[in-house]
């Protein structure tokens, strides 16, 4: 649903996506409905990361479950993170090759049904962090290399700048956390309909607005917010 949210205000921008890599869980209940378990994409246009920036954190939706026949209200959470993209000569990140895991794997989508039939799809496993990085969507392993690598290159970037950050707020003796895990937005489409962003307490009952990709007034109100 949060896929379908961005990809629709992310159309309404004007703004072009490309999906590197996209994981599915296992097909559930009476519909056989296959979910997304995790995605990566790229937004290209004016100003895409300056808008879409305060999107990072855990988003909370609460509904009724397709999946349950008793139709149970169900509370489920998403992490969206945000990352600019970082050229190799933009930033002095050393990256080992001896630093690194290279993986090859075919891509396949929904049912096992494969993108295409060669090990052309890459994940990168960065050793001393752990992160993880993968690209599927490129016919070319070489390219598929290219795009985990620049994804690889902004996390990296990321958690550099989140180190520094948090640096900073321990010498100043400020005890806020600076992780990419805290709640920022709940979506409740049961027993009510609300969406309530957690920082700016900006909301609005048209909930079906904003999960159709209704965004402008939450990331207007969340811009406005002091750094």
């Amino acid at each position: 649903m949060l896929l379908r949210m961005y990809e629709k205000y992310c159309n309404n921008k004007g703004f072009k996506i490309s999906v590197l890599h996209q994981a599915f869980g296992d097909a559930g209940g009476p519909e056989g409905r296959i979910g997304t378990k995790s995605v990566t994409m790229a937004i290209n246009g004016n100003y895409a990361y300056g808008f879409l920036k305060k999107e990072s954190g855990v988003h909370r939706l609460v509904r009724i479950s397709p999946f349950n026949a008793q139709k149970l209200r169900h509370t489920s959470f998403a992490l969206v993170n945000i990352l600019p993209e970082i050229k190799e000569d933009e930033v002095d990140i050393e990256i080992k090759s001896d630093d690194l895991k290279v993986d090859t794997f075919k891509a396949s989508g929904p049912g096992g049904q494969y993108v295409n039939k060669t090990e052309s799809a890459v994940r990168i496993t960065h050793i001393p962090t752990g992160i993880v990085v993968a690209s599927q969507t490129e016919r070319l392993q070489g390219k598929n290399k290219a795009n985990a690598m620049k994804i690889l290159i902004s996390k990296l970037y990321q958690l550099r700048e989140e180190q520094h950050v948090k640096e900073v707020k321990e010498i100043k003796g400020e005890n806020i956390s600076v992780r990419f895990g805290n709640q920022i937005r709940s979506y409740v489409l049961h027993p009510y309909k609300m969406v309530k962003d957690l920082r700016t307490q900006y909301e609005t009952s048209d909930a079906e607005g904003v999960l159709n990709g209704d965004l402008e007034k939450f990331i207007e109100t969340e811009l406005k917010m002091p750094s």
